[in-house]
């Protein structure tokens, strides 16, 4: 391994937009990159690079060959969307150069994937990507291209036998679930707001894996209103040992910031520090557990000034080895910046004034009337024993 880590990044990934009002608003790409820079991340920590859009034959490693003939009609003539494909919805809605854009931010996913697995970089972090709802044959929940699944199955192509996914955004990891349901060489994990409550109401504990895969999908369903010691208390009591147990030679990880109380699309009310010691424990467990590989992709996440951009720098400095202290003044020139482009005050520091705790699940006693243990221990019943653990 080199030691180094890669930023992927590219200007046109802001050209993935759904137009005026829709919640997922390139801005928040542009100001994470700009705070990046403020940082001066990109100067010694993380080299930036930029990939080729993903082709043709890198996105059927995911995707039907219809469905992405349809996107690129979309794309070439936003009026013949095909709702049969989710295009042109309004969660989807068809826009000009739409599969240049998400091809782009897909094959900057699949660049960190080879990079990382090459040894050019021990570390990669797409905060553009992370775009996991879509499915095989068709369009979801903002997302087109499932970047996440297509640099999970370029790892595999390149000869990884085991790789691990961690998805902590609000929203179930549900297209990279899909894609990988019948593959034992895949864990996916998704933390997730309770599927009864929020969208795409999918990621039950029940859910774990096809025939010759099981126990190869783990599903933590939270009830709505966990704050960051119950998220965190679910995260280390159920990531941590099934890596230890599936000895993943790549750890891919999906960090949406829309588990932030401040995100208007959800429901729980996790602080951006607890968002950063998350990514924290990622970066660890890639070291513990995953050979030192790890690629860090971004999510969903809507409170596009207060919460995204800090969220996504700080995991950028996490894998780039130079964490920010989070008590540090955000750069003047950053919230210039902020306002220039949105007419938005900005944050002042890197934090939200919270200092995360969890208790452990396996030394902290379990509650039968808690419903975040619930959850926890519905999914450890549900999966662990696949793994040779205990529940």
């Amino acid at each position: 391994m080199s030691g180094r880590a890669q930023l992927m990044w590219d200007e046109a990934v802001t050209g993935y937009d759904f137009g005026p009002g829709h919640p997922m608003d390139p801005v928040r790409l542009a100001l994470t990159m700009r705070l990046v820079e403020a940082y001066e991340l990109h100067r010694g920590p993380l080299e930036v690079v930029a990939a080729k859009p993903a082709g043709d034959s890198t996105l059927r490693l995911v995707h039907r060959e219809d469905y992405v003939a349809a996107v690129r009609r979309a794309s070439a003539d936003p009026a013949s969307a095909d709702v049969a494909y989710g295009l042109g919805t309004e969660d989807d809605p068809a826009f000009a150069g739409m599969h240049e854009a998400s091809a782009l931010i897909a094959g900057q996913s699949v660049g960190a994937a080879e990079a990382v697995w090459r040894g050019e970089a021990e570390h990669a972090v797409n905060f553009a990507g992370g775009l996991h709802h879509a499915m095989p044959g068709g369009a979801s929940g903002f997302c087109i291209y499932n970047d996440a699944a297509l640099a999970i199955a370029r790892l595999l192509e390149l000869g990884a036998e085991r790789v691990a996914y961690v998805d902590v955004d609000v929203h179930h990891g549900d297209g990279v679930q899909a894609a990988f349901w019948e593959d034992p060489r895949v864990l996916t994990i998704s933390l997730h707001e309770h599927p009864r409550t929020l969208f795409p109401q999918t990621g039950w504990p029940e859910e774990t894996g096809g025939e010759g895969a099981e126990g190869s999908a783990v599903n933590v369903a939270l009830p709505a209103g966990t704050g960051d010691a119950g998220w965190l208390r679910a995260f280390h009591a159920v990531v941590p040992e099934l890596l230890a147990a599936f000895r993943p030679q790549v750890l891919v990880t999906q960090h949406g910031a829309d588990t932030h109380f401040e995100d208007p699309l959800a429901h729980l009310a996790v602080s951006l520090d607890a968002q950063r010691a998350a990514a924290e424990s990622c970066h660890a467990l890639a070291h513990e557990h995953a050979e030192d590989r790890w690629i860090a992709l971004g999510g969903g996440g809507y409170a596009v000034v207060d919460v995204v951009p800090r969220s996504w720098t700080h995991l950028a400095a996490i894998a780039g080895h130079r964490p920010i202290d989070p008590t540090s003044s955000v750069p003047e020139a950053w919230r210039h910046e902020v306002f220039r482009r949105t007419r938005q005050l900005a944050p002042l520091r890197m934090t939200d004034g919270r200092t995360p705790y969890w208790r452990d699940f396996a030394d902290g006693g379990y509650d039968p009337a808690d419903r975040l243990d619930q959850a926890v221990l519905a999914t450890r019943r549900a999966v662990f024993p696949s793994h040779g653990l205990l529940p």
